[in-house]
């Protein structure tokens, strides 16, 4: 056995050879049964009653006795919760015998794109999703016991729901205080042999299953192994022998069971929760089984695997063969067998006919941990972001506190502590590193949950967060953001430096942000450029989730973003795929602030001061509805003298601001403005700096105004427009250091049209359009970046 542990060994070989293993009682071979009738019935009534895509489990039946099993071991064992992640194969078939899903709701989305189903789809499915990629929740009452099954929705991105699944269960063993309880809840993943083998994403949630702040307590993944994977056969699907291979890589036990024994999987699942249980470890079952019919049920197999379905025809069914089984062994009858597989069918044809009478209920989506908040639909609100200055000072005296003989490495004691002390002093120049812990220290004083994780962000990729300090002489850690208040009176805080993954961390922040709401959860890239390596996660879960599933998220993202010179690598967090996710209509101009900001899919934005960030950040948690935010976030003005804000910019009476007006104290008159320069990020103190050389020659005067968008996506119309207005000779020019084909351009451009009704068409100025993001050459960079403030003051 792979297995290193002993312990675990001894275990699996005392369970496995036990007296009791296989040893089920004649009402347990009977339930099996019952179920495995349950499950193909379900499929040959649907083959029947609906010609249409299913994704079918045939061959596979043996998968719902065995989470029949598993299910109602769990819940035996005092697990709470169980979350599962699945495929579209089988999945309709797991909705109806183990969520509980209402039949006649079921079969009544089967006529989704009837005018019958219309109902349905507006009001409880968002715009809309296959059947087969629904999610769906449920309690389950077993015994004197009630468990609550819940099935994440995904999309045919096979294995991408896996760490979002993960990160729900996480968020659901998480108490207000920070504790876990890995026994509340149970992770479960069903796979496929093919996806299981092959994509990446499987590697990087083996990887987290250890890790203290990712782990679930084990995760139970079920392979469904069909031996294939569309049209390709397994010679040509991997390397390794078995699809569970790199499983071993953690040293989790892997069960290989044949599928056409369903007691045996029963038994073999409920042996995975066992051990689960006992040993807060992954666990992997390779359910070995056939896939009936194609990939779906208007395929024809036999195009390219002619033998292997000319077997498969002859090959009696799961139900078939343990109906035979146990009639051999006299634990039912002919006449037993019969009246198991009509009350089965007597429940799909019950279930057929109210399909017809069904009405769409509310979604529950809104329950729960959500109840209270706003949907799309009803109206949002967001509320103060300002703090009182009491707090301020108390979380900055917090900051520069250290536990008594704690030694801080000295160029931290020399530049940070001692700029924070000064900032305490003159209550002036707050640098980014303090506004960030304001905002996080504000929310964990009202008690809410901050939840920070990526690479290397304890420190931070620049150095400039250091929200874990390291005792230079023993090692210990201290965190001043855990310590604000006594314990209880605090929020959670908890910074986490990740495995070097993208995909499989975001996913699981995600997952975190749709379970719990009240909790800031913000996952930082180590620097923007590398985001894309996550990209089916913000595609397909984070950008669309809300309108495909209605699943509302409060996920943030911190993409540190800006051309320093760093190359093509090191320089873009491709801001331009944000905002073309973006669903807000260029062409129609939002005077509704509030309710742009509430029907948006994304919030981009990309700030030039620390008390901005504040408020952004507060914004999040400081309304009744979440909405994804992505931040570009700085590398250079993390240290820049001129990046700072004052107190009264944190104060009661401050907010966030979607735009920063001009306040040069050298403007000409209004109508004497020649140009309005509008950007977001870094450049603006590019341009600033050239605005301030330039002054000399244009006799002390400025007669360009720098306008800032610090909210690009959703666009600030109302703001772009006073701006115009305001200037009523100027032209209108953006401003971006990156190329035309990327950045801000393509999404502004439109927007600042409609914003000035169309008076006059936007200047571009900023980097040629380029297929790498940013030049590699240090030169070349300076250069680029002196032609385009050229340009821009021209």
């Amino acid at each position: 056995m792979h297995v290193q542990d002993p312990w675990v060994k001894t275990w699996v070989k005392d369970k496995i050879e036990g007296e009791e293993y296989l040893n089920l009682s004649k009402d347990e071979k009977k339930t099996v049964f019952k179920h495995v009738v349950e499950a193909e019935s379900f499929e040959s009534y649907c083959a029947v009653k609906f010609q249409a895509k299913r994704f079918g489990l045939d061959g596979g039946e043996s998968l719902i006795p065995g989470m029949h099993a598993m299910v109602e071991t769990a819940c035996k064992y005092g697990v709470e919760n169980v979350v599962i992640g699945m495929p579209h194969r089988g999945r309709l078939n797991v909705m109806a015998n183990i969520m509980g899903k209402p039949l006649e709701q079921l079969f009544n989305e089967f006529q989704i794109d009837t005018p019958q189903g219309q109902e349905l789809c507006e009001s409880v499915l968002g715009s809309g999703d296959v059947k087969y990629h629904l999610g769906t929740s449920n309690d389950r009452k077993i015994g004197d016991k009630t468990i609550h099954l819940s099935l994440a929705a995904n999309p045919s991105h096979l294995e991408a729901v896996n760490p979002v699944v993960l990160g729900k269960t996480r968020a659901k063993q998480t108490a207000k205080d920070g504790t876990t309880d890995l026994n509340k809840a149970l992770g479960v993943l069903i796979h496929g042999d093919a996806a299981f083998a092959g994509q990446g994403v499987v590697g990087e949630i083996i990887e987290l299953s250890g890790l203290e702040d990712f782990t679930v307590g084990g995760t139970i993944h079920i392979i469904v192994n069909n031996q294939i994977g569309f049209t390709t056969v397994p010679r040509y699907a991997r390397t390794s022998p078995y699809p569970s291979e790199i499983a071993k890589a953690a040293g989790t036990p892997i069960f290989h069971v044949n599928g056409d024994d369903p007691e045996a999987v029963a038994t073999v699942f409920k042996l995975a929760v066992e051990f689960r249980q006992k040993f807060h470890q992954d666990t992997v079952i390779d359910m070995y089984c056939y896939r009936r019919h194609g990939h779906n049920e208007l395929d024809e197999p036999s195009f390219t695997q002619p033998k292997m379905y000319q077997t498969i025809a002859k090959h009696p069914t799961v139900m078939k063969k343990h109906g035979d089984q146990l009639i051999k062994e006299g634990v039912i009858d002919e006449a037993e067998r019969k009246k198991t597989v009509k009350e089965a069918k007597s429940v799909l044809q019950q279930g057929y006919k109210k399909r017809e009478g069904y009405h769409s209920i509310s979604s529950d989506w809104l329950e729960c941990h959500w109840k209270g908040f706003a949907s799309s639909e009803s109206a949002g609100k967001i509320f103060n972001t300002g703090v009182d200055y009491d707090s301020v000072r108390r979380i900055m005296k917090k900051l520069v506190e250290l536990p008594e003989n704690f030694k801080l490495h000295p160029t931290l004691e020399k530049f940070r502590f001692n700029a924070f002390r000064k900032m305490i002093e003159s209550e002036k120049n707050f640098n980014w590193a303090m506004g960030e812990a304001l905002a996080f220290g504000t929310l964990l004083l009202e008690n809410y949950e901050v939840r920070l994780s990526g690479q290397d962000c304890e420190r931070g990729t620049f150095s400039h967060r250091h929200a874990v300090l390291h005792c230079q002489e023993t090692e210990k850690t201290y965190e001043s953001l855990k310590h604000l208040a006594e314990p209880g009176q605090q929020g959670f805080f908890n910074v986490i430096n990740s495995s070097l993954s993208e995909n499989a961390v975001l996913g699981f922040e995600h997952g975190y942000s749709l379970e719990n709401p009240n909790a800031l959860v913000v996952w930082e890239a180590q620097f923007g450029d590398f985001v894309n390596g996550a990209q089916v996660i913000i595609d397909q879960f984070i950008s669309s989730g809300e309108q495909k599933w209605l699943r509302m998220s409060g996920l943030t993202m911190f993409l540190p973003h800006g051309y320093e010179g760093q190359g093509p690598e090191h320089s873009s967090a491709r801001l331009e795929r944000f905002l073309q996710l973006c669903d807000d209509n260029p062409d129609q101009f939002q005077d509704d602030v509030d309710r742009a900001a509430q029907t948006i899919n994304l919030q981009v934005a990309n700030c030039t001061t620390p008390a901005n960030h504040f408020h952004l950040i507060r914004r999040q948690l400081h309304r009744n509805y979440r909405k994804p935010l992505i931040v570009m976030t700085p590398k250079s003005l993390l240290t820049d003298p001129r990046c700072v804000s004052d107190i009264e910019e944190f104060g009661p009476d401050s907010s966030f601001k979607r735009i920063y007006e001009d306040k040069s104290e050298h403007m000409v008159a209004d109508d004497k403005v020649r140009k309005i320069l509008l950007c977001n990020g870094k450049v603006y103190y590019d341009l600033d700096k050239e605005r301030t050389n330039r002054r000399k020659d244009n006799d002390g005067e400025d007669d360009v105004a720098i306008v800032r968008v610090e909210q690009i996506a959703p666009f600030p119309y109302d703001l772009v427009k006073q701006q115009a207005e305001k200037y009523p000779n100027a032209q209108v020019v953006w401003v971006q250091e990156e190329p035309m084909n990327q950045g801000s351009w393509t999404y502004v451009a439109p927007r600042i049209e409609t914003a000035i009704a169309h008076k006059a068409r936007p200047q571009y100025v900023g980097r040629a359009p380029s297929a790498a993001p940013a030049t590699g050459l240090k030169m070349r960079h300076i250069k680029e970046l002196e032609q385009f403030l050229n340009a821009a003051f021209a």
